[in-house]
């Protein structure tokens, strides 16, 4: 099994595929496997060569119990002790949620280490984390089903192979996680220098911020994806990947 090291954490990654590099990483209590239950490693190997993150305190990556283990800079070390491990200077990166998140701290804080930037149902503003770490709390104090059913009230509906995930996650590290509100990074938009697509599900709450940060980003272009909120427009991969594909295809 796999693992970069940022810093005595070990962070799990696969590789799959052949081409051009291509960074996978997931949102916020989703892991690797969700890249494959969802159709992207399907749809995406026989074009580029794969880099599937576990992000830090999820799926098979270590998981740090304290605060100050998961700040933005952190997350972005990570992806780069990834792309260090598989001795490659530069990758595609395509982050959904959180992992979009962290696309614009790759744009911050190492954009000499991506081609392409693809950002799904995220903007890089300020954000209160409040009703995730009420939504873990529950969780914790009433158990698995709570979780799920946390989880669904806000996200809609999910498979049983997701809800099994959920619940072998480590909530103190999620909690860990959500313990402080996110950051603006925004003054990050004017000078970002790779071409960038941004795309988010027109029913997402997300969607307006997103729209508007794209608009800041001197090579960016923005595609709406109609009807989807957060969660369906990364599980409904046949709506994303054409237009992520036809950018990432653009490269060539």
């Amino acid at each position: 099994m796999p693992y970069a090291h940022n810093a005595g954490v070990r962070i799990h990654y696969e590789v799959a595929g052949a081409g051009p590099h291509l960074a996978l990483q997931h949102g916020f209590a989703q892991c690797l496997e969700d890249w494959v239950e969802c159709g992207y490693v399907a749809a995406l190997r026989s074009k580029y060569r794969l880099l599937l993150i576990d992000a830090r305190g999820h799926g098979r990556s270590d998981k740090p119990h304290d605060e100050a283990s998961y700040t933005l800079a952190h997350q972005v070390a990570d992806v780069t002790a990834v792309l260090d491990a598989v001795r490659i200077e530069r990758a595609h990166f395509w982050g959904y949620s959180m992992g979009g998140y962290i696309g614009f701290g790759m744009a911050k804080y190492a954009p000499q280490r991506v081609d392409r930037l693809v950002i799904g149902g995220q903007h890089p503003y300020a954000g209160s984390r409040a009703g995730l770490r009420q939504w873990l709390q529950d969780a914790k104090a009433r158990g698995g089903n709570a979780l799920i059913a946390g989880f669904e009230k806000f996200a809609g509906p999910i498979s049983d192979a997701y809800a099994k995930r959920l619940r072998e996650a480590d909530l103190e590290a999620w909690l860990a996680f959500t313990a402080s509100d996110r950051v603006n990074v925004e003054d990050v938009l004017a000078t970002m220098p790779m071409p960038c697509c941004v795309y988010c599900g027109d029913a997402d709450a997300a969607f307006a911020q997103a729209k508007s940060a794209a608009g800041r980003i001197p090579n960016a272009r923005f595609v709406a994806l109609p009807g989807l909120a957060h969660l369906p427009a990364f599980v409904e991969s046949r709506a994303a990947l054409p237009p992520v594909m036809e950018f990432l295809e653009a490269a060539k």
